[in-house]
């Protein structure tokens, strides 16, 4: 989910972004609030101030949110590792970080600065709120009332991302606990996971529960977030599985060497005809003589209309090199999986002294990682 959505900003560096779900959530939150939780606390108040404050307390919740992750890539960013984007969904927000820790040390800083950082701030707005609640009407109470519950469900976020279930802030902590002792980092992440799905079929459960006893709404909720956390947990293990079988086996062993090169003038129909046809190859690096323009892909080739492919050239439907992202023969193999996790990339160019060097594909990647699996790596 990380890196998709629509952005709308950026800080220290890193671009934030709106998943389309987090428009379901903010309308909901919102509903919520000035339906229900602030005309029954507050009766008096006008339909007008009502509606404010469930606007302006749902969208001061997801700054905190934001806050949130921030303090966890701001921390990651000191740590040396890059941080592409954060992301706001129905669930909260995730930080796109690539790369996990060096130290089992920096994955316990790590861990525990967004869940400290929603603690100080549920902690700073209750004391705003606890300055002025004598205030019975104005301003004051209007701030008041929005500092309580915002104070409330910051330390409420806190807490429960506390919870020791993989991968929550909570669950790498323990992870983090269990490197440190082990060092072994598959083995913590296993022990963490299994944690983690424990606790998804205990939300599940209760979620469940819920339903049954009437209270459909929060236990729709709770088994939402279970099944998330079950497959969250289950595909960060993987993750870490697939990072082990490639980690020191470096680029060149698993690229493609025989490139066929393409004119930024060949037409679609030409390159799909004479060489994806015949060949079998999928990426074509597109040359303006030695330099590297940019990349067409299959995917772009079958975007293009069947009646178009005459007249469409590569230049036109390349990515180009300012956007591509690519690897040398040197760099490590764990670098092209998180390259194409990351942005759901199928090739990758192989680049060495400003030359395509090679390729390197989903399908040769995953036959690489099947190899050393079978090899019992």
């Amino acid at each position: 989910m990380g890196g998709k959505g629509i952005p709308f900003g950026r800080l220290f560096g890193i671009s934030l972004r709106l998943n389309p779900s987090w428009f379901i959530i903010f309308v909901l939150i919102t509903w919520a609030l000035a339906g229900s939780y602030f005309p029954t606390t507050y009766p008096a108040w006008s339909m007008t101030e009502k509606i404010t404050a469930g606007i302006v307390t749902s969208l001061l919740f997801f700054a905190s949110v934001l806050a949130h992750e921030l303090m966890h890539s701001i921390v990651a960013q000191r740590q040396g590792i890059a941080v592409r984007s954060i992301t706001l969904f129905i669930f909260g927000g995730v930080s796109e970080i690539e790369g996990e820790p060096k130290k089992a040390a920096d994955e316990f800083v790590m861990a525990l600065a967004g869940p400290l950082t929603s603690l100080v701030l549920g902690g700073i707005l209750l004391g705003v709120w606890l300055g002025l609640r004598s205030l019975t009407a104005g301003a004051g109470q209007f701030v008041g009332a929005v500092a309580y519950w915002l104070g409330i469900i910051n330390l409420s976020l806190g807490i429960f991302n506390l919870i020791p279930g993989f991968p929550l802030d909570g669950g790498r902590v323990l992870r983090s606990i269990l490197w440190g002792r082990s060092g072994d980092l598959r083995s913590a992440t296993q022990t963490a996971s299994s944690v983690g799905r424990a606790v998804a079929y205990i939300f599940i459960f209760i979620g469940i529960f819920f339903v049954f006893t009437g209270n459909w709404l929060n236990g729709v909720w709770l088994a939402l977030i279970g099944w998330f956390l079950d497959n969250a947990a289950v595909g960060s293990y993987r993750q870490v599985q697939l990072n082990d079988l490639l980690s020191g086996h470096k680029v060149s062993e698993a690229m493609t060497r025989d490139c066929v090169m393409v004119a930024p003038q060949v037409t679609a129909d030409h390159i799909i005809n004479e060489y994806a046809l015949t060949k079998g190859q999928q990426c074509f690096p597109v040359m303006d003589g030695a330099k590297l323009e940019g990349i067409v892909s299959f995917d772009s080739l079958r975007s293009v209309a069947r009646e178009a492919r005459r007249d469409k050239t590569a230049e036109q439907i390349m990515t180009p090199l300012s956007k591509l992202k690519w690897v040398s023969p040197n760099d490590d193999l764990t670098k092209v999986l998180a390259i194409m996790t990351a942005g759901d990339v199928s090739q990758v160019p192989v680049i060495e002294n400003d030359e395509v060097v090679g390729l390197i594909s989903r399908e040769r990647l995953l036959s690489f990682i099947d190899l050393q699996a079978n090899l019992g790596k």
